[in-house]
């Protein structure tokens, strides 16, 4: 019981510290309105949108894309470096779920395999 106290505590922490360097990185680029909420979110999340953007950026520029199709390109290759991080915090929760109750082998694999189907349906 301790060691979920503790572990609930420092979730806790690191996400206030996280949503505090998107607050301060938000404050940086003069964000306001959608743009704030939309960037907020998207750090919040685990994916900073400098760094997804620019390994987006330089695959468009590796392909030589310009206009509608780098336009577009980039607005999938987002999406995708987004939802690509989403399932793996999924998995990350799912697997410290799974130790905290001291999971193995088969009860661990059903385990994983039901809470990774459940947090994808979210």
């Amino acid at each position: 019981m301790k060691q979920l106290i503790a572990a609930a505590v420092s979730l806790l922490f690191v996400a206030n510290l996280a949503w505090a360097d998107c607050t301060a990185d938000a404050d940086a680029k003069k964000l306001a309105g959608a743009a704030r909420t939309s960037f907020l979110k998207k750090c919040e999340m685990g994916v900073k949108t400098p760094s997804a953007s620019s390994g987006c950026q330089a695959q468009a520029d590796e392909k030589k894309l310009a206009g509608a199709a780098r336009g577009s390109f980039m607005k999938k290759c987002e999406a995708d470096t987004l939802a690509a991080a989403k399932s793996q915090d999924a998995k990350d929760k799912c697997e410290a779920i799974a130790t905290e109750k001291q999971l193995h082998g088969a009860a661990k694999t059903s385990f994983l395999k039901k809470c990774e189907k459940d947090a994808a349906g979210k």
